[in-house]
């Protein structure tokens, strides 16, 4: 059996799915008798949910946004996800740093090595153990979107910046394969669901 990642982060475009599939991951987590602490980002504390509204509310340039987020994270950090570790939790994250070189990096064009220099500072080393990618194309996922919600800043955003943060987390993840699980979240909801519970499996879980 592999060793069972305590740090485990869902990542994605918006109107992937990642949603819709977080209390069933936190369940089978449960389970198989973790103690589970479910959290977002950006987000997690009050200073970092005050960030958030700013970063998805108000117009910025794109390396104030990155700097806005991983002042957050290195908050979320400090006070969420090392505490629950060093206790045994296992940390069960909507999101983390990848999605900052996916929407930043991608997205917005901010360069590769200011973000490297960033998520040092923020998370110290810190890197999950394992990292589900909920992968669907962008047009789908902007149909999704359309049906679901009224638009952030982000979602308002047109098809080709979300091909552009798909090519982000693309890149993350041929530099660290073994720590993601690409999920193809074009399938049904079931069958997503099943590709999630055997991921979990394979890894211990």
């Amino acid at each position: 059996m592999s060793v069972r990642p305590l740090f485990i982060t869902i990542e994605g475009i918006d109107g992937a799915g990642k949603s819709t599939h977080l209390a069933a991951i936190q369940a089978q987590l449960t389970l198989a008798g973790a103690r589970v602490r479910a959290t977002r980002e950006p987000g997690g504390t009050p200073l970092a949910e005050a960030l958030r509204e700013q970063v998805l509310r108000s117009a910025m340039d794109p390396l104030t946004e990155a700097m806005l987020v991983f002042a957050a994270r290195r908050d979320h950090v400090l006070n969420v996800i090392r505490p629950a570790l060093a206790c045994g939790e296992v940390v069960l994250s909507d999101r983390f740093a990848d999605a900052s070189f996916a929407y930043q990096g991608g997205g917005r064009g901010v360069a590769w090595r200011q973000l490297e220099v960033l998520e040092d500072w923020a998370c110290e080393g810190l890197r999950p153990g394992l990292t589900l990618w909920f992968d669907l194309d962008p047009a789908e996922a902007a149909r999704r979107r359309a049906r679901a919600r009224a638009a952030d800043r982000f979602e308002a955003e047109d098809v080709a910046f979300f091909e552009r943060v798909r090519d982000g987390y693309a890149r993350r993840q041929a530099a660290d394969p073994g720590r993601f699980a690409v999920i193809d979240a074009g399938l049904s909801v079931d069958e997503v669901a099943a590709q999630v519970r055997q991921t979990l499996v394979d890894r211990g879980w």
